[in-house]
């Protein structure tokens, strides 16, 4: 159930926003592979506009390069999409939470909570993260298929008024 003050920051919001999606991978070598960045590509395009797609190594540098490009062709909404798991070479949390200047815990943890009735335990090893960044939302989600269905499920509908909240 809805607030009214919810209800009202959703009708002021424009549905007008630009999103970009940074796929990290040291396996996957091409978009053609990418089936998680592909299925956030369709389902991002049929409601708003994907202004940038990207593929990169798990690598911290190319990350944040990749997350300042973004930022400056004035992209509303990054999503991340794999390395937040426990391998060494797992570094989009850490990243991505060094530059944030608000965290959204609340994406976490509600992740891990849906998580959990789909997957029971596994759900721990989940470090989906979310925060804010020059006034652009990052949200950061596992890698795999299902991970991003469940993970795009929860924000898809209030990216609008998550970004009125933050250009305000």
């Amino acid at each position: 159930m809805k607030s009214e003050t919810s209800k009202q920051h959703q009708k002021e919001a424009s549905a007008d926003i630009t999103c970009g999606i940074i796929t990290l991978s040291d396996s996957r070598k091409s978009e053609k592979l990418d089936l998680s960045g592909k299925y956030l590509a369709e389902e991002l395009e049929s409601r708003y506009t994907l202004k940038s797609r990207s593929l990169i190594p798990d690598e911290k540098d190319e990350l944040i390069k990749s997350i300042e490009t973004m930022i400056i062709d004035g992209i509303d909404v990054i999503i991340t999409n794999g390395g937040t798991g426990l391998d060494s070479r797992d570094i989009t949390v850490e990243t991505v939470e060094s530059l944030f200047e608000k965290k959204l815990d609340g994406f976490g943890e509600i992740f891990r909570a849906v998580s959990y009735e789909e997957i029971g335990s596994a759900a721990l090893l989940s470090r989906a993260t979310a925060g804010v960044y020059k006034q652009t939302l990052i949200f950061s989600m596992p890698g795999s298929p299902n991970a991003v269905k469940t993970a795009l499920g929860i924000i898809i509908d209030e990216l609008p008024h998550f970004v009125h909240h933050v250009k305000k």
